[in-house]
């Protein structure tokens, strides 16, 4: 991390204000070579930007220094605030460029020299990566929960907790020989706590995953052929997702529509109609996905007149403009809009024991994967009857928690992680 790296932090260009961002140990040099005098440490000064080669004006820009390890990366950091102009940006993007030990930050970079340098962890580097993604409210709430340290004082309580647990081990190892009571006593105390941290771990673990906010909540619609579902989708996709046609059979594959609607991502889906049988080889295969389909879903709206296949489907009476009501099922009209807000309702109400509770830390799946091994070695430790078996499992569980916190043993997660950050992060 010898060289110099610098990007443009802020949003695309043209705009009222470009920021380009310099971390490294020539950060404050290349700064005093663009503006002469430079401000004190986290004070903001207009200055004139220049090239130091020809003289040439490039901008006149406020000028910020954040001297490390103080900083947003650990190391010297500067800001220049310019005018948000294309060419101004390109400009001083070109004079940097050209200066020794200075290059263009690739994706992500700043922060995992923050990372590197101990100003964040893995958890939160994983946490500003969903935020930077999230499009719903529910992901934003979720994002910053781990964005601001949520699950690193987790690990870090569990962690400290096992650490004392591992030092009254040792304790009772060093005692062992001289055959003393006390020992035995010391070793059933940590085999409890052990156990204790576990359930509480394991507790976590049961929480609906993090991904499920970025994946969506799958809704299939389901139903013989010509019972409305395409008419359906596209209502409550606002657009013609699927051909909507009179002539069953219409839909011979899965139709995917992902929607956002109450700050909760979906991903609604249209299935083709469940004939009795058919000789109709394609339309057989679509009959097997729509089938494969609903018993992946996490809803299934059920548009047949007939009882659902399952209990926990949603039935749902279509074209109720068109047709008799049936009190025992939610009325819609796709065509009218009746019903439509009501069975929102009831998609969220169910969605709420399916997703993450609103500003808690959620898991996702490297997290959980450690997560569940360290409470594994807590299971172990709670069970076993040589205090050095229990030691080790005990340091085994903190392997899992520096791995989770990015402490030890996750350079083949950096690089995809980082690969999903804008160049100036």
């Amino acid at each position: 991390m010898s060289d110099t790296i610098f990007a443009l932090s802020s949003g695309t260009p043209p705009a009222a204000i470009a920021i380009i961002r310099l971390s490294g140990a020539g950060a404050f040099a290349a700064v005093k070579a663009l503006a002469g005098r430079l401000p004190g440490p986290r004070s903001a000064a207009l200055r004139s930007l220049r090239d130091p080669a020809t003289g040439a004006l490039l901008d006149r820009a406020l000028v910020l220094l954040f001297p490390g390890p103080d900083s947003a990366t650990g190391e010297d950091v500067a800001e220049l605030h310019l005018h948000g102009g294309r060419a101004v940006v390109r400009a001083v993007d070109a004079v940097l460029a050209a200066m020794p030990g200075l290059r263009a930050a690739e994706p992500g970079e700043f922060t995992r020299r923050a990372l590197a340098n101990g100003r964040i962890d893995l958890t939160e580097a994983e946490g500003l990566a969903d935020l930077l993604a999230a499009e719903t409210e529910a992901q934003r709430r979720s994002a910053i929960a781990s964005a601001e340290g949520g699950l690193r004082r987790q690990v870090e309580q569990w962690s400290a907790r096992t650490v004392t647990l591992a030092a009254r081990i040792e304790a009772a190892i060093d005692h062992e020989d001289e055959g003393d009571v006390e020992a035995e006593s010391i070793a059933t105390g940590v085999r409890e706590d052990a156990g204790t941290l576990a359930r509480e771990i394991e507790a976590m673990l049961v929480q609906p995953p993090a991904e499920r906010l970025h994946e969506g909540i799958r809704v299939v619609l389901a139903g013989p052929p010509n019972s409305g579902k395409s008419t359906l989708l596209n209502a409550m996709a606002g657009r013609e997702a699927a051909i909507v046609s009179p002539i069953a059979g219409t839909t011979r594959d899965r139709i995917e529509a992902p929607v956002t609607r109450r700050g909760i991502a979906w991903l609604l889906t249209d299935t083709a109609g469940l004939a009795a049988e058919t000789d109709d080889p394609i339309e057989a295969i679509g009959i097997a996905r729509a089938r494969e389909a609903a018993a992946l879903a996490d809803i299934v709206l059920w548009l047949g007149d007939e009882a659902p296949p399952e209990p926990a489907m949603l039935a749902i009476h279509p074209r109720a403009d068109a047709r008799p009501s049936r009190p025992e099922r939610l009325a819609i009209s796709a065509a009218t809009g009746e019903g439509m807000e009501a069975l929102w309702d009831v998609l969220v109400e169910r969605a709420t024991t399916l997703l993450p509770v609103p500003d808690a830390v959620a898991l996702n799946r490297r997290q959980a994967e450690l997560a569940s091994a360290a409470a594994a070695a807590l299971d172990f430790a709670a069970v076993a009857s040589d205090p050095l078996l229990i030691a080790e499992e005990l340091r085994h569980a903190l392997v899992q928690f520096d791995r989770l916190t990015g402490r030890a043993g996750v350079e083949n997660v950096l690089d995809d992680l980082f690969s999903r950050f804008c160049i100036g992060k």
